[in-house]
């Protein structure tokens, strides 16, 4: 059975279900990760030397996430308590960590690297981008850098409360930039943000060009921790979804419940191309007694 078949499939039992009337939260299932091998100093290579001292220097660019302002908007933070997103969000992210750094010794395609989209706009893929990489930098072991990668409408910002003008575009355009003058930390101490830049008429060109490839190779290897997630723009609607997907080691695909059709998840799966990790979220969904709303189609 293909991506397509099962991901209908899908589509058709959710909507045989019934409606609950509450929210159960089951209790997160709490994985032991292993801690990365540290270097000693005198075994370190002075090119790997470099590198260490490159990435020990912080970034110029900083901002302060109004935490309170994306409890009250629904997000998942560091303060949030045991709420049933934060939750449905620590289920979702434990197979994509796994994935993350599993990949076979010689794989062209790098696991960390992960393109968050949805066949249409309005289907949350923001929304699940942000929660995400909030769950993720929560984890003890990994940092996140989160992409705005959806250039033609920048949504990250309006979330996180970020004004920048600099970002992804100005990045692949101008080879004198270095990543650390667009890129922002923030009060999330394992959280970095990548805006989307200035609007560019070139953009699906910047985005499948070589600078794309040198730059996602640096990003994926520089730091062994590090997670990428893209929040990328809907499938159906531009071109510049189907140039990332063809580089990304991951990808998660949104599905509004009541909103995404089986026509349009069909083309939006078809277009991203074969992946072999193409993930689905469920998302705005009531909850159904010991349902959950993320699967894997292989």
């Amino acid at each position: 059975m293909s991506i397509i078949e099962k991901a209908a499939s899908r589509l058709n039992q959710q909507a045989k279900i019934p409606p609950a009337r509450s929210v159960p939260v089951s209790p997160p299932v709490l994985v032991q990760a292993q801690a990365l091998p540290s270097t000693p100093a005198d075994e370190v290579e002075p090119s790997q030397a470099a590198d260490y001292a490159r990435e020990n220097i912080p970034s110029p660019n900083r901002f302060d996430i109004d935490l309170l302002r994306l409890q009250q908007m629904g997000l998942v933070t560091p303060e949030t308590g045991r709420t049933a997103i934060a939750e449905e969000f620590r289920l979702i992210k434990r197979p994509i960590i796994e994935k993350a750094f599993s990949a076979e010794p010689g794989s062209k395609k790098r696991g960390n690297l992960i393109m968050v989209t949805s066949a249409m706009p309005g289907e949350g893929k923001t929304f699940c981008s942000v929660n995400l990489a909030m769950s993720i930098a929560m984890e003890l072991d990994h940092t996140v850098l989160l992409v705005d990668a959806d250039v033609a409408r920048p949504s990250v910002p309006r979330y996180l409360g970020l004004e920048a003008e600099q970002g992804l575009l100005d990045l692949l355009h101008n080879p004198d930039l270095d990543v650390r003058d667009v890129m922002y930390s923030t009060n999330v101490e394992r959280l970095r943000v990548l805006p989307a830049g200035r609007s560019n008429r070139r953009a699906t060109e910047l985005l499948a060009s070589q600078a794309m490839s040198r730059l996602l190779e640096e990003l994926a290897s520089r730091y062994p921790d590090r997670i990428i997630i893209f929040d990328s723009p809907p499938v159906l609607l531009t071109s510049e979804a189907r140039a990332l997907a063809s580089q990304m080691g991951q990808i998660v695909m949104v599905v509004e419940a009541e909103g995404t059709t089986q026509r349009g998840l069909k083309e939006a799966l078809r277009q991203i191309g074969s992946n072999d990790n193409v993930n689905l979220i469920y998302n705005k969904a009531q909850a159904f007694p010991g349902t959950r709303y993320y699967g894997g189609y292989y």
